[in-house]
């Protein structure tokens, strides 16, 4: 008989710890030691037994690491998020640094890039420097990414 570990698949994402953030945000800590920072607004939005945590901070404030760190949970509630859910969320930033980069992997030029995002050059321009950067142009550039993998 042997003693070898039999694994199939992706192995599990298991949250360490989670700590509540302004605007429906989570900071989760994997217990591989990565930090990720969501947005769960959307996901509140999308489904109505949320409801109680869209209208009430303090409900969202009481989040807490569930039993094993399969996933997030609040206090005095039944309403849960697994970790398979938090680990396909992106992150909620996405810095110019970040935009930056995705450019230079996509190998695309200011032009390229505003091709690809059907926004103009003058915007990627200045995503590339400083503009802030809105979540569907970064949610764009994130599957774009995906696509060149």
């Amino acid at each position: 008989m042997s003693d070898d570990l039999i694994t199939v698949g992706k192995r599990l994402p298991r949250v360490a710890a989670a700590f509540p953030l302004d605007g429906r945000k989570v900071k989760v800590v994997w217990d591989d030691g990565t930090v990720k920072v969501v947005d769960l607004t959307g996901a509140f939005a999308s489904r109505r037994i949320f409801i109680p945590l869209r209208d009430d901070d303090r409900l969202f404030q009481t989040l807490r690491v569930s039993e094993y760190g399969s996933g997030i949970e609040w206090s005095g509630s039944d309403l849960e998020f697994s970790a398979m859910w938090l680990d396909r969320l992106p992150e909620a930033e996405f810095s110019n640094d970040d935009f930056r980069k995705a450019m230079d992997s996509l190998n695309r030029t200011l032009d390229g890039m505003a091709a690809d995002l059907e926004i103009s050059r003058s915007l990627v321009a200045e995503y590339r420097k400083d503009k802030p950067i809105p979540r569907h142009v970064a949610l764009a550039t994130r599957y774009l990414l995906g696509r060149a993998a």
